[in-house]
């Protein structure tokens, strides 16, 4: 199966599940991955930003990588998040890290130091000479406070063969639009948004990397299949019964939205690294009143 075949469809930005005292929860941890994949998902993400990899440092992350590597056990693709805003120092993470059983990574554009156009494409460019495993650039403008252009993106796709997909996550439907006009043919365009994901698809899109997956795995993996299978009335239906709920988890924030309808599902504790942190009680129980309509 190639790469694109196996991040064809849902992938989940799988979150860290903490105990009180900010470790990292081990066996609510196993708990989530067997929910995943027994939901019917297609792939894993792993430290991504709901990950809450900005607070995961050094060694911790190799455990993170192998500990879900070891519990997969080969059912389903895993991809690795290596990124940030030091080229070098990502380039170095590539290096270092043991990304047995992994098949693709995760590289989120720079943050903070907000690079021009040619420095986002310079950043892919260094990657792509470096990287052990194709790699899937990541564009989410309101986290990082720089857009990837549809320009910028297309000639990445173009001239780093091994970037072979965008997580696009600008919500910007004209450069969405854009990207899937001019993109080479064999380069995917995932989209990084739930409740967008149904147009994205629509428009060429071939799957998404999830976050509500996390907690309902089953229907938004069976809503994003009946999309790729043209089905669209009937995916409808499942877009539709989750889009309060997707609301719903960013709020507040993410992964404080979430890791709420995780911990009343019984799969993880509701703690976090700060500054991630809880949401209102208020907001909460607005949470269980729309766990009840599904």
């Amino acid at each position: 199966m190639s790469v694109r075949e196996k991040f064809r469809g849902t992938g989940v930005a799988i979150v860290t599940p903490f105990h009180q005292d900010r470790s990292i929860d081990w066996a609510s941890f196993e708990k989530i991955i067997n929910h995943i994949i027994n939901g019917k998902c297609e792939s894993i993400v792993v430290l991504g930003t709901t990950g809450e990899s900005a607070t995961i440092h050094g060694n911790e992350k190799q455990e993170v990588f192998s500990f879900v590597n070891k519990i997969n056990a080969g059912r389903v693709a895993l991809c690795a998040g290596i990124g940030g805003n030091d080229t070098q120092e990502v380039i170095e993470g590539f290096k270092t890290f043991d990304l047995k059983g992994y098949d693709a990574i995760l590289s989120v554009s720079p943050y903070y130091n907000k690079p021009n156009q040619e420095g986002l494409f310079q950043h892919y460019k260094s990657l792509n000479a470096a990287t052990p495993l194709p790699i899937i650039m990541y564009n989410v403008p309101s986290r990082t406070g720089m857009n990837i252009s549809g320009e910028t993106q297309v000639r990445i796709a173009n001239e780093c063969k091994n970037v072979f997909a965008t997580k696009e996550a600008s919500g910007d439907f004209a450069q969405i639009n854009y990207i899937l006009k001019n993109k080479p043919a064999d380069f995917m365009v995932i989209s990084g948004d739930d409740p967008i994901t149904l147009e994205m698809i629509a428009a060429g899109g071939e799957g998404l990397i999830s976050v509500v997956s996390n907690a309902y795995p089953k229907d938004y993996s069976d809503m994003v299949r009946l999309c790729l299978a043209g089905r669209f009335e009937e995916a409808q239906k499942l877009h539709f019964k989750y889009i309060d709920i997707i609301a719903s988890m960013f709020a507040e924030g993410s992964p404080s939205g979430v890791k709420a309808y995780l911990s009343e599902m019984g799969l993880c504790e509701n703690f976090f690294r700060q500054p991630v942190w809880k949401v209102s009680e208020k907001h909460h129980q607005k949470i269980r009143e729309l766990m009840k309509t599904v």
